[in-house]
Parts: C-alpha cells; structure tokens; sequence
C-alpha cells in the first residue's frame, strides 16, 4: 500500500521521536502537529500506517508504537548545495497567517532539503505565509517560515501560535493584563488572547526561505 504524503511525515515524525526520546508521539500531539482538528485525523492515519505495515500499535500501551518502515522521501524536492550533514529535510505541512488566524492548510506537503546554517534553531518542518502582517520583520506572503517545535516561548519572540484550532505567526507579548500577539505591520491590529480561548505556542520562528517567484 502507498503512503500519502502526510502519511510519510507522521511515519518519519514518529521516527525522530523514538530515536530522540524513546518515545513516540501522542496522537494528540501529531494532531496538533498537522493542524488535526482533533485527534480522530491523527488515528485515521496511524491506522492507514498499521494497515499498510509501516508501524506497529501494541494494544493496551500508551503510545505503543513501533517503526517497521522508515520513512521514504517523496520525490517532489527544491535541493539547494549542502553536504549531507549540513543539510536538513524538512516538510511543509500547510499554511500560517501573518494577518488574522486561518485555519491550518495541510494540502501541500513537499519536502525541502535546506542548509541547517539558514535556521536558529533548527526547525522541524515548514509553514507557508498567507498575508503581510509581519512584513516588518522581513516575513512575506509566500515565505516559507522554518518552526522549531516547542511549547515554551519568551515575551518578545515571533511565534507560531494556535488560537481555538487556527494558527498564526506573530510576536508574542506576556504582561501584566493577559497575551497579546503583535502585528509588524500598522495596518493590522493586536490580536487579544481572551480568557477560556483554547491558546497554544506550537512552535518558535527561526528563519525563512523566499521560493523564486
């Protein structure tokens, strides 16, 4: 059985987890990796894996997963001059609005081979730009913006957020009155964290690639 492309990216996601930690990733998390709305999208796919032999669920065990496949890249690749252990393999799992949030856009899933020395940190996949409400930091429509995944993020930084199931970028500011996600354009305005919104950090900006136009 043929993987699709997301199904490649969950498989070569569960991989790096294992190798990492020891442990793969919760269905949640793959959800919210992957813009899911909920975590049926993610066990929809992890059984097309099982199905298709690529993994392994052991029943009764949280996150009782095994790797029988490795990953396969898809052939649809931009590879720019690196040596193999500069160079990083990274997926573009959808779209993120730099103008009001947009729900997560996961119809385009390349992969692109980038040097590791564009990004800090190194990221873990890509996001499209849709919109110019960061333009001030250089971040442009049809940006590719590299996401270090992580949850954790300071006052100050640009992130890529979650906003009851829509993902933005923006920079992010912690005060006293509650979370606010800034604008670098004036043509935009703040938008509020309010109370009881499901909020999340997904990740932290780390670099672009601007696709020839």
């Amino acid at each position: 059985m043929n993987l699709t492309d997301t199904q490649q990216a969950i498989l070569g996601m569960i991989a790096e987890r294992i190798e990492a930690e020891g442990m793969p990733p919760s269905q949640t998390e793959i959800a919210r990796a992957f813009g899911f709305k909920g975590v049926r999208g993610a066990q929809y796919h992890l059984e097309a894996l099982e199905a298709a032999g690529a993994i392994e669920r052991i029943p009764g065990r949280a996150r009782g997963i095994r790797v029988r496949q490795m990953p396969v890249p898809p052939q649809r690749e931009l590879t720019l001059t690196a040596s193999d252990e500069d160079t990083l393999r990274l997926p573009v799992l959808g779209q993120v609005a730099a103008g009001v949030p947009v729900g997560a856009d996961i119809g385009s899933e390349d992969y692109v081979l980038l040097d590791r020395t564009f990004f800090s940190p190194a990221p873990n996949y890509l996001l499209k730009v849709k919109g110019d409400s960061m333009r001030d930091e250089g971040i442009f429509d049809g940006d590719l913006v590299g996401v270090h995944r992580t949850q954790d993020a300071r006052s100050g930084q640009i992130v890529v957020a979650r906003i009851d199931d829509e993902i933005t970028i923006k920079l992010l500011k912690i005060g006293k009155d509650g979370i606010r996600l800034l604008p670098r354009n004036p043509d935009y305005q703040p938008i509020e964290v309010l109370p009881g919104q499901d909020f999340a950090i997904e990740g932290l900006y780390c670099g672009l690639v601007r696709p020839s136009r």
